[in-house]
């Protein structure tokens, strides 16, 4: 067995080793109870289900990868910390205040970061339009199609 045969070997060896580590093996979808959820009209609550909700609620679609590791340890990371940040299952369990401040970080994320590249490489039907943005920023607005911000401190 060559160089190459040895190196090839030990990559397999230390893939199959990945698949016994637990971490990122639990994907749970806590229950959903529709009165806590989200409420938006019908074309926002489309954007959000189709680009958003797979990290930020609690019906993420688990595809057969993120049963993989070392894929399975960083998506588990994404929708751990999706939820924690945001999570439309919970929407109505937010005070005003924090149902405000998600509306402003919605509008400031969508336009940029979100969805992640990783995410929208592997679901292309997921990256958000010009026209899509517009819409979930307007929502987000109040209809004011703007918001002003100020600096956290």
């Amino acid at each position: 067995m060559g160089v190459f045969g040895r190196v090839l070997g030990i990559i397999v060896l230390v893939f199959v080793i990945f698949q016994f580590i637990p971490y990122g093996k639990e994907k749970t979808n806590p229950k959903v109870d529709k009165a806590l959820e989200i409420k938006a009209p019908e074309n926002v609550m489309k954007l959000f289900k189709r680009s958003c909700y797979d990290c930020h609620s609690n019906e993420t679609k688990w595809p057969w990868w993120s049963y993989v590791a070392p894929a399975s340890w960083s998506i588990s990371d994404d929708v751990k910390g999706g939820r924690a940040a945001l999570n439309f299952s919970i929407w109505n369990t937010y005070s005003p205040k924090k149902q405000q401040q998600e509306k402003i970080d919605i509008y400031r994320t969508v336009a940029g970061p979100m969805p992640l590249p990783q995410y929208t490489w592997l679901h292309k039907h997921t990256k958000l339009t010009k026209d899509e943005i517009k819409t979930i920023r307007e929502w987000a607005s109040n209809g004011k199609g703007f918001i002003k911000t100020s600096v956290r401190q």
